[in-house]
């Protein structure tokens, strides 16, 4: 990096901060990119991409292993609080005229973008940042070593939670969005219905379905005053309310309590009021998380990887931060977008009246998708 025109940090090893470096790289940069967690962290659960991936994707070469690595999301079925079919949709025709709307693990994401990316330092963290006219000099803790490194340009790109962010916004300045829900997240096997999501909308209680290659990632929420019973009884009591919700539904919610590992997700989003400050810029979630309602989080970071590099790419070094600045006017108002969509959706998801969710649950059966998603299709429409 030393020998760069442009010397770029980017702190977080996650599917933007994958994407910057690998976009960096390619446009003939050595950043230097750093994770606080070990190579063998969790990488997560299921994804659904939406089209926005495809440019970043071609960009950095690697839309053939995307495709292997990933499986194709052409229906999609929504179940009502009683278990009954409400509708079944076709998300092929909604979304092809764009590109790909396909379903893959984190995991296998990452592994696509890594190769790119190339060399990852984990089990390093920024312990503080100190931005002057011309250099960011940022000190690290390296596996409790202290390091020191001078920078042109940071980009943060470690996560809603992110603690590279507290260095630079005070917290006052990324308010949360809490919806009161969480769900546990768990694979289930796979079964003939690889381009299908399969969800049941209940009262109090919702389930989704979404297939990646060879597997079935399952979440089952419910307000979070229920976790602490634990998801065994909160499967008991879902059976109680909803004793047949279709094959699949069925068979993953016996799955998800046999004992198999689960992780549980606090459903909260964030929007941090700025994405740059001096030669410092966030993206993906560190400048604005995401709830999987609309599943459209890990694209929107993508794309906000793509629009970052864009400008940052062929900077001089002293325009940094006007150009980390034309990136948040141009790429802000289409994330804040699409979150502003999934909060929308989030109160139909996690419904808890009944009187509503039976207003839903007839809603549901005569409103086109196409209404839902038209935020989405207006987003694609306009893509960079």
């Amino acid at each position: 990096m030393e020998g760069d025109r442009l010397r770029v940090l980017v702190v977080g090893a996650g599917v933007a901060g994958l994407a910057v470096a690998g976009l960096l790289r390619r446009s003939g940069l050595h950043p230097v990119l750093i994770d606080r967690a070990g190579p063998d962290a969790p990488s997560g659960y299921m994804l659904a991409l939406m089209p926005l991936v495809d440019p970043v994707l071609a960009e950095l070469g690697v839309s053939q292993e995307y495709w292997d690595r990933s499986v194709p999301l052409d229906r999609y079925r929504i179940r009502n609080r009683h278990g009954a079919l409400v509708r079944e949709y076709s998300l092929g025709k909604l979304l092809n005229t764009y590109g790909d709307y396909r379903g893959i693990s984190r995991g296998e994401l990452m592994n696509v973008l890594a190769a790119p990316a190339r060399t990852v330092a984990h089990h390093t963290s920024v312990t503080a940042m100190d931005q002057r006219a011309n250099s960011v000099t940022v000190i690290f803790s390296e596996a409790g070593t202290e390091v020191r490194g001078e920078f042109d340009a940071v980009i943060v790109a470690d996560g809603l939670h992110s603690s590279t962010r507290e260095l630079v916004l005070d917290a006052e300045l990324v308010p949360t969005f809490d919806t009161g829900w969480g769900g546990w997240v768990v694979w289930a096997e796979a079964d003939g219905d690889s381009d299908l999501g399969e969800e049941l909308w209940g009262t109090g209680y919702f389930v989704g379905t979404y297939p990646v290659k060879d597997r079935l990632g399952v979440i089952v929420c419910g307000p979070r005053t229920e976790k602490g019973a634990g998801l065994g009884a909160f499967v008991a009591r879902l059976r109680d309310r909803t004793p047949e919700a279709g094959p699949r539904l069925d068979r993953v919610l016996t799955e998800a309590v046999d004992g198999r590992e689960s992780y549980y997700w606090s459903l909260t989003d964030c929007r941090a009021a700025e994405w740059t400050v001096g030669r410092v810029a966030l993206v993906g979630d560190a400048a604005a998380g995401f709830l999987p309602t609309a599943g459209i989080g890990a694209g929107m970071a993508m794309e906000s990887a793509g629009a970052l590099v864009r400008h940052l790419a062929d900077c001089e070094p002293h325009l940094v931060p006007t150009a980390l600045a034309a990136f948040e006017r141009g790429q802000r108002p289409r994330v804040e977008a699409a979150q502003k969509n999934s909060r929308q959706l989030a109160p139909m998801m996690f419904n808890r009246n009944p009187v509503a969710a039976m207003l839903r649950d007839t809603a549901a059966r005569f409103v086109p998708l196409g209404v839902a998603l038209r935020p989405i299709q207006g987003l694609l429409e306009t893509r960079p």
